[in-house]
């Protein structure tokens, strides 16, 4: 199996964790408090990293990885408190897809810079993708769009990106021990922003199996883009793993039995097409 297959493989595998993982937070977060159950997951996850690169007997790499693992997980957590906060004072329908599109966009122009053009296919399957993060993330909100907005989407939107492209910059010689940093990071201001605002409650008992599964998703998922970073180009791997609303909107429809409405199932068509034409 050649590297380009290997990186579409852990590039769909990054979108399937990230997205079941994102479901299982959701259940969490209904009937809790949301920065609670992301500060516990964000734990768990962590714990299950250092499982991981002592159990594979990874090699302990050098400082400048270590400090990139942690600017990507400082980066990755002012993007969720970003998207966070854009979701609270504006609309989903427009927070939410101009987010995820502009988290997968800066890494493909930045890829573009930096390692040269792609195939001209693979150019119009990262065109179809982007387009259909946009339809999988819920479009549709009504009106024009809110300077308040727009500001969060692109706060959110440019923290998720530089994890991305951070993190890619911390791949060379390990994998969990750069990803182990970003967690220490992330945690560390998620628990200083809890404190300062004073929003911690304490899950229930009953919440505990869904923010521990939503920890290892998430893990996973920044493992395997990780993985699609390194054995390809980091713009094949931001698109493919940002196509993780359609694994969270499938089940969605599985387990809640939420419909897709028309632009999501246009969505999930145009995400397969890309795949198709990004695999070429």
């Amino acid at each position: 199996m050649n590297t380009q297959t290997l990186a579409l493989l852990f590039g769909l595998a990054s979108a399937v964790a990230w997205g079941a993982g994102d479901f299982s937070g959701g259940l969490a977060t209904k009937k809790g408090n949301v920065y609670s159950v992301v500060l516990i997951s964000q734990l768990i996850g962590g714990i299950f990293l250092v499982i991981l690169a002592l159990l594979f007997r990874e090699t302990i790499p050098p400082a400048g990885d270590w400090i990139f693992g942690a600017l990507a997980g400082i980066a990755g957590m002012i993007g969720l408190l970003g998207l966070y906060s854009g979701l609270a004072n504006g609309r989903m329908g427009i927070v939410a897809p101009l987010t995820a599109v502009l988290s997968a966009a800066i890494p493909i122009l930045f890829s573009l810079l930096i390692e040269g053009i792609p195939p001209t296919i693979q150019i119009a399957g990262f065109a179809l993708a982007l387009v259909a993060v946009w339809l999988l993330s819920g479009a549709g909100g009504s009106g024009s769009i809110r300077s308040i907005e727009l500001g969060y989407s692109l706060l959110a939107g440019a923290g998720f990106a530089s994890f991305f492209i951070l993190i890619d910059q911390a791949n060379e010689t390990a994998v969990f021990w750069p990803l182990t940093s970003a967690r220490i990071a992330s945690v560390a201001c998620l628990i200083l922003f809890i404190t300062v605002r004073k929003t911690w409650e304490q899950p229930s008992r009953a919440q505990m199996p869904l923010i521990i599964l939503a920890g290892l998703l998430d893990a996973l998922g920044n493992t395997f883009f990780t993985f699609a970073a390194r054995f390809g180009r980091l713009d094949l791997a931001a698109i493919l793993s940002s196509l993780y609303p359609a694994s969270t909107v499938l089940l969605s429809q599985i387990f809640l039995h939420e419909r897709l409405n028309r632009p999501q199932w246009l969505g999930v068509i145009l995400a397969l097409l890309a795949v198709i034409l990004i695999a070429i």
